[in-house]
């Protein structure tokens, strides 16, 4: 776990995202991925911030394809906001804290 938020793989995913009954901000990235590692702090944050009330996890897109094929990751980073097994809404690319915010704000 890298702070709040948990690693996740494709072995994990159902139990820790479809059948979680906590709303869950899923950040699909790779290593190698600048874009990935510069949001990452935010969602960080963000995960302190909604502690209790939103999971956050993230997958390497790379060592696990079954969950972000499933859910038509195709560009890096990929969040994508869980609720009830199911995908409420995404964003794609480093976006603003707020932007972020107003993602969360749909499930609380």
């Amino acid at each position: 776990m890298a702070g709040n938020v948990k690693v996740i793989s494709d072995a994990d995913f159902k139990g820790e995202v479809l059948d979680n009954a906590t709303p869950t901000l899923v950040d699909f990235w790779a290593t190698w991925c600048a874009p990935c590692r510069a949001i990452a702090p935010v969602v960080e944050d963000l995960a302190s911030e909604y502690k209790g009330k939103i999971n956050f996890v993230k997958m390497d897109v790379d060592e696990n394809q079954g969950a972000p094929s499933q859910f038509g990751v195709r560009g890096i980073p990929t969040l994508i906001l869980f609720k009830d097994g199911k995908p409420v809404d995404q964003v794609v690319g480093n976006v603003p804290k707020d932007h972020l915010v107003a993602l969360l704000k749909q499930v609380i």
